[in-house]
């Protein structure tokens, strides 16, 4: 089939220089070539010139691919791929390069060479691959040294009869600028996402769960993560290392340890998530400079485990309910959150009598008790006694015993979140 991309009218009226200009950029046409079962696919892909399709009828192909030139490789009815566990399933080394519609499965199960379904390796810029299955490969996608990829509404599930440690990632991006990963749901891999030394990218609509960790972000700056859905995993969001990024929107939920984790982290804002069901909601750690903005963090064991230095945080309008523990700090002094706007803490004692939505006393998350509790947890079975509740009351009226805190001098008495009921409950199978 013969198709041209351009009018030829519209380039004479922009002269003989757009003319020339065109023919450099790319082909006046695109040749596509059909694949039937029982042919080969990487033959059509050598005979097609730059910019042709090859469309792959369904059926079951083996053999490992290589598209070394920019071209569209299609499937129709969605036919399957087979690597033949060995080495990579597809690679690509050739800028502008798409991949759509196909099964793609069985590579190879070598760590070192990192062996993927898809491989799109130093300088295949613009690759995008979309609606395609990625199953039984050690690494879904490997992504390396390229800019502007587009990696959207995929399935990806990794080799789920291997340990954890023995699997590779789904989405494996390094050293990449301009990544868009969109829509994809991803699974049963080591980490469902990994993000190392990748900047500019945007992360939107994923679905990451049975992994290790949903996302692990290390050494990335300028990043978007904005309205996925990360539940089922060890760990939900593992931001590490990082700087100007936005997380916003999010759900991350029935992790067995944390559902954000902010580790060394500054400048970033974390605004607009819901964090339920997990051991800890937020593990933040070293983190400074950064904003902490209307995030419901509901029914975890720990709301949110604060330590090692982690200062120079704004913390306003958040919703702490039903954690069984709102905030374990770690600090030699209080930490003030809330100064400006104030949050709601569904265990505050005070009152208000004014009427003005905001309690008259200030909210402290830990005291004396606690602390004994977290050093010694044998005591968390008197708790309710009578000398463990005169302790606490002789702890809150003497400075001496006062133990340093998260305190919150506006505590909200009604939660913003009208929903936080509906996430209750929503818990790691067998974590409680």
């Amino acid at each position: 089939m013969i198709r041209t991309t351009a009018p030829l009218a519209t380039t004479l009226r922009h002269g003989c220089a757009g003319l020339l200009a065109l023919l450099c950029a790319a082909p006046l046409w695109a040749a596509t070539l059909a694949v039937a079962p029982g042919q080969s696919i990487q033959a059509a892909i050598e005979r097609a010139a730059p910019g042709d399709i090859v469309e792959v009828a369904r059926g079951s192909y083996a053999g490992n691919l290589l598209i070394a030139k920019a071209l569209t490789l299609r499937g129709i009815q969605r036919p399957t791929v087979s690597g033949g566990l060995k080495g990579d399933t597809i690679r690509v080394t050739s800028p502008d390069v798409v991949i759509e519609g196909l099964i793609v499965r069985d590579s190879g199960d070598d760590l070192g060479a990192q062996n993927a379904g898809i491989y799109i390796q130093p300088g295949a810029d613009r690759a995008v691959v979309r609606n395609c299955d990625l199953t039984y490969n050690l690494f879904g996608l490997w992504i390396e040294k390229v800019k502007d990829v587009r990696i959207e509404r995929n399935i990806i599930t990794g080799k789920r009869d291997y340990r954890s440690a023995s699997r590779g990632n789904g989405i494996q991006l390094y050293n990449t600028t301009g990544a868009q990963i969109i829509g994809n749901e991803v699974s049963f891999v080591r980490d469902a996402v990994y993000v190392d030394v990748s900047h500019h990218a945007v992360f939107r609509g994923n679905r990451l769960h049975h992994s290790r960790y949903g996302t692990h972000y290390m050494n990335s700056y300028y990043n978007l993560w904005e309205d996925n859905d990360v539940y089922m995993n060890r760990g939900g969001l593992a931001l590490m290392e990082v700087r100007d990024q936005t997380v916003r929107n999010n759900r991350a939920w029935a992790n067995s340890d944390h559902g954000i984790m902010l580790r060394t982290i500054q400048d970033s804002v974390v605004e607009n998530n819901v964090v339920a069901g997990n051991n800890r909601g937020f593990f933040i750690y070293d983190a400074e400079y950064n904003t902490l903005r209307g995030n419901l963090v509901v029914d975890n064991v720990v709301g949110v485990h604060l330590w090692a230095g982690s200062k120079n945080n704004v913390v306003e309008k958040n919703d702490f309910v039903s954690n069984r523990e709102q905030v374990r700090y770690v600090g030699a002094k209080d930490e003030l959150w809330g100064v400006k706007d104030g949050n709601h803490w569904s265990n505050y004692l005070g009152w208000d009598r004014n009427g003005d939505t905001v309690g008259d006393v200030p909210y402290e998350a830990n005291d004396l008790v606690d602390r004994l509790s977290w050093q010694h947890p044998m005591l968390k079975l008197l708790l309710g006694s009578p000398a463990v509740q005169t302790l606490r009351l002789v702890g809150q009226q003497f400075p001496l015993l006062r133990a340093p805190s998260v305190v919150d001098p506006n505590p909200h008495m009604q939660p913003t979140h009208n929903n936080w009921r509906e996430w209750l409950g929503r818990y790691f199978p067998g974590s409680r």
